[in-house]
């Protein structure tokens, strides 16, 4: 599997386990809380998990990590309701798809696909959901026709 070691989680099993680990205590810098970071998060949760599961995790360790690290969570900032519900189905789909054989593996994977995707969900919505405040606050179907 190729994937560019810019990110110290995919040095190895054990640097992945204690980015989670540092994710879900609030001690992650907030600067290393970045979109691969949040694909690695839940491609890791996600693996012999179905999205709703894989996005209940995020979701509450995503409002706890903004907690911990200052990030308000407010209807213009912080954590998204849509988006995330979004990205737990569609990261949930490639683990699965990709019958990887550890966790560590479909974490590359989906780091490896979707780490610099930061505009997938232009595909699904024909607004910018990203920035549009209802869908950050509460779950907003995609309308582009075709989508997921």
């Amino acid at each position: 599997m190729k994937v560019a070691m810019t990110h110290l989680f995919l040095e190895n099993a054990a640097a992945l386990e204690a980015f989670v680990g540092d994710w879900r205590s609030g001690r992650l810098p907030k600067a290393a809380w970045t979109h691969a970071a949040h694909v690695a998060a839940c491609a890791y949760h996600a693996v012999g998990q179905d999205w709703e599961a894989t996005f209940a995790v995020m979701k509450r360790g995503i409002l706890e990590f903004n907690v911990a690290v200052g990030t308000a969570n407010t209807q213009s900032s912080g954590y998204h309701e849509t988006l995330t519900r979004l990205w737990a189905a569609v990261i949930v789909d490639h683990v699965a798809a990709t019958g990887c054989a550890t966790r560590f593996e479909a974490v590359c994977s989906a780091v490896e696909r979707f780490g610099e995707d930061r505009a997938l969900h232009r595909r699904y919505y024909s607004f910018d959901v990203a920035k549009d405040e209802r869908a950050r606050a509460e779950w907003v179907a995609p309308d582009v026709a075709g989508a997921g």
